[in-house]
């Protein structure tokens, strides 16, 4: 298996976690992260080397990630496992898939790539490099099955692990984090990448909401120490150290949680921030020569995963040049202020949840069992 950032490590240890009592002896290895690891799963390579986003900066680290799959590729086609499951990473597990297919070798691809947002054509790369696709949005499984790629549509794993009510005040009391204040959760991103271009701008949003309360609350998860000290380094460089933030290693589904709003990167973030029911601002910044060359491939209106699944602008989407300070601070506001709009986004963001659920490990696992051609494990 193959996972290259913080949120393909989640998705997929839910499918391991329906997946190891079947195979209790099997040896799994790849790519991954802590949460693939509490199921026995070795990492041989760390995650981080792959959590590259943007075309010109995937360049600039092309070497060492070409170098690791082509190592990872020697090794496979010599240990010939009975299955290959990329999670996500397409850019880097779709090639390596189609050499593990032509060999012979059972490919899995979890979280199809975005085919429906932008850059249509790679679903004729996907037809070459994937056995079986899992996809976790129900109207992918038509788009894939219409390609001729057998497609199983398992919901989304986040729609299981987020609850349905989440309980702020619970949160609130874990972070330590005022009662009745009004809290904005900061999520510049996981990559260090989606820090760099993100990270300042969303900060000086902050203080300009302070300025229009100085009683408000400020929270940034971080995916880990590393990620923790660029975020304070990018903030004392820009001369926001000031500015009230508290930041916290990793929490991010308990800062959600706590959160009346959001200012989100896109990705799956946004997504997570949906699914916890909050009014959000979704940000999307990358190096501006990649930003030139992708905004030409989009071929429907929206970016953030919310407003995807809903066809519709339900929260704000500031893209690139467009997502200034200002801009940030001007579109969230509402979302504090009208309880009328945050209301209609909980029911929106409700009937998501609902959409999006079922059981993803137990699903996802059978479809793996069923690629491999090995009968349910019985205790």
């Amino acid at each position: 298996m193959v996972a290259g950032e913080t949120s393909g490590d989640l998705l997929a240890g839910r499918l391991l976690s329906g997946l190891r009592p079947h195979l209790p002896d099997a040896t799994m290895h790849g790519i991954g992260g802590p949460n693939m690891m509490q199921h026995g799963f070795v990492s041989d390579f760390p995650m981080e080397k792959l959590s590259v986003r943007g075309l010109f900066e995937v360049l600039a680290h092309y070497r060492e990630i070409k170098g690791i799959q082509i190592a990872l590729r020697d090794r496979l086609l010599a240990e010939r496992p009975v299955v290959f499951i990329g999670v996500d990473a397409p850019d880097f597990n779709l090639g390596l898939e189609a050499q593990l297919k032509d060999a012979g070798i059972p490919t899995m691809h979890f979280i199809g790539p975005s085919i429906w947002a932008w850059r249509g054509g790679r679903i004729k790369k996907i037809a070459r490099s994937v056995s079986h696709m899992l996809v976790v949005f129900p109207f992918e499984e038509e788009i894939y099955r219409k390609a001729g790629i057998p497609a199983t549509y398992v919901g989304h794993p986040l729609a299981q692990v987020i609850p349905m009510e989440p309980d702020q005040g619970v949160a609130r009391a874990a972070l330590g984090l005022p009662e009745h204040a009004r809290v904005v959760a900061i999520l510049p991103g996981s990559r260090m990448s989606e820090l760099k271009y993100n990270a300042v701008a969303f900060v000086a949003a902050a203080k300009i909401l302070l300025q229009r309360d100085s009683s408000l609350q400020f929270v940034a998860p971080m995916a880990g120490e590393v990620q923790r000290r660029y975020f304070d380094e990018l903030i004392r460089q820009a001369g926001l150290q000031d500015v009230p933030v508290h930041v916290i290693d990793g929490q991010s589904h308990r800062a959600l949680a706590a959160a009346d709003a959001v200012i989100v990167a896109s990705g799956t973030a946004s997504l997570e921030v949906a699914l916890y029911k909050k009014p959000m601002v979704i940000a999307y910044k990358m190096m501006r020569a990649s930003w030139h060359v992708l905004r030409h491939m989009a071929y429907q209106p929206w970016i953030g995963l919310p407003n995807i699944l809903a066809r519709d602008f339900l929260v704000p989407e500031l893209l690139q040049d467009a997502a200034t300070p200002q801009a940030l601070a001007d579109a969230l506001w509402p979302q504090l202020e009208d309880a009328a709009l945050r209301d209609r986004l909980r029911r929106r963001f409700t009937e998501m949840h609902h959409t999006l659920l079922r059981d993803t490990a137990a699903e996802s696992a059978q479809a793996v069992l069923d690629l491999i051609g090995r009968p349910i494990h019985s205790a």
